[in-house]
């Protein structure tokens, strides 16, 4: 039976991914509990109930699972055996053991190799002595990544040579990591997804990203891509979801490189990628999160008009902050703030969307807005 409006909906996370689940979960007149030890944590902020505790805060999980119809996440890193105990209080979506493969870049890669799926080359790194064999495998440069808790370039660096790996991992803490090779890219683009229980996968359209220092900077949908490709990344990232056993959004992210596909990432949870789904499509993917964690029909999915969503990060809150004045005279314009008190550089402050018939109409305004501010 699904979960109908006037229940109460669990989310652990209370960040920004967060607090627009919230916003979605409440327009459709559901409550919503959230677990985030952060007192001011944007997703509590719009919460029925905020819960401030640990992620593994026990008697806090069994409150929400008792309190709550069904939970989801807003982050990978919430531990699975935190999903394991709310599972036998509530209905829980995503499962732990999809969590538990893409939370860790080892065993993700390691998974999708194991699965055919093509990625960048890549080593395992569980100790020092793995270094030299690891860069003989992906040639230099590349990349180390910490496996666990890495995100918008943290926890990664580029290295060339078999010291300055050394230097890097011993800066890791000399905990497990993946060294990545580097590929000719062409560009990165990424396909955001829901999956329900009896495996229907519902696919948002293709969003092409640029990154800036490891965070997405752009995306602009449609993606500037053959149909083809597009066909194929909708194909593989339904493929990817339906291996995991996947129930819940989701997104893939893919390089391209000499016309070919390579998975990135996986991120078990709405993406930024798709942020500009909350003014562009039918339904958007935060909605779309709380109908599949509901057990309701999927949304419809498609692309009302071309758009480009451009991030605002906290470098912009300078010199009297950002001009919003100017931001908000375009009338296609589409401002999102997550509520967060403090601005960092590289913090995710919010967003914006620029909607147009034109997708090169959009991406010049939105690219003069994002400089002019």
């Amino acid at each position: 039976m699904p979960i109908l409006p006037g229940a109460t909906l669990g989310i652990l996370g209370g960040g920004q991914l967060g607090r627009m689940f919230t916003l979605a979960a409440r327009t459709m007149g559901y409550k919503v509990m959230v677990l985030d030890p952060d007192a001011a944590s944007p997703a509590g902020q719009m919460a029925d109930v905020h819960v401030r505790a640990d992620y593994t805060d026990l008697a806090a999980l069994r409150t929400l699972g008792a309190a709550c119809a069904a939970v989801t996440t807003e982050f990978e890193n919430v531990p699975a055996a935190s999903l394991i105990e709310l599972a036998n209080h509530c209905r829980v979506s995503p499962g732990a053991d999809a969590v538990a493969i893409v939370q860790d870049r080892s065993h993700e890669k390691a998974w999708l190799a194991d699965n055919g799926f093509a990625t960048a080359p890549f080593a395992l790194v569980n100790s020092e002595v793995d270094l030299d064999a690891a860069l003989a495998a992906t040639g230099t440069p590349a990349l180390l990544k910490v496996s666990r808790f890495g995100y918008d370039g943290k926890g990664q660096a580029r290295v060339a040579t078999l010291s300055e790996a050394r230097a890097a991992f011993r800066e890791f803490g000399g905990q497990p990591c993946v060294l990545e090779g580097f590929v000719q890219l062409e560009l990165e683009i990424s396909v955001v997804l829901a999956r329900d229980d009896a495996g229907h996968c519902a696919l948002f359209p293709v969003a092409e990203n640029r990154h800036d220092n490891g965070i997405l900077d752009i995306s602009i949908v449609p993606a500037r891509v053959p149909d083809s490709l597009a066909h194929e990344a909708r194909g593989m990232a339904c493929t990817v979801a339906d291996k995991l056993g996947y129930v819940g959004v989701m997104a893939v992210e893919f390089f391209v490189a000499g016309g070919q596909l390579m998975i990135n990432e996986i991120a078990p949870r709405p993406h930024n990628s798709g942020h500009y789904t909350l003014d562009a499509c039918v339904t958007d993917q935060f909605e779309q999160q709380v109908r599949v964690l509901c057990g309701l029909p999927l949304g419809d999915t498609r692309l009302l008009s071309p758009v480009v969503m451009v991030n605002l990060l906290g470098d912009r809150w300078h010199n009297g902050g950002p001009h919003w004045a100017a931001l908000l005279s375009h009338p296609a314009l589409k401002l999102h703030l997550y509520g967060k008190e403090a601005a960092r550089p590289g913090r995710k402050m919010g967003h914006f969307n620029v909607l147009d018939a034109d997708p090169e109409a959009a991406l010049q305004l939105a690219e003069k807005m994002r400089n002019a501010l």
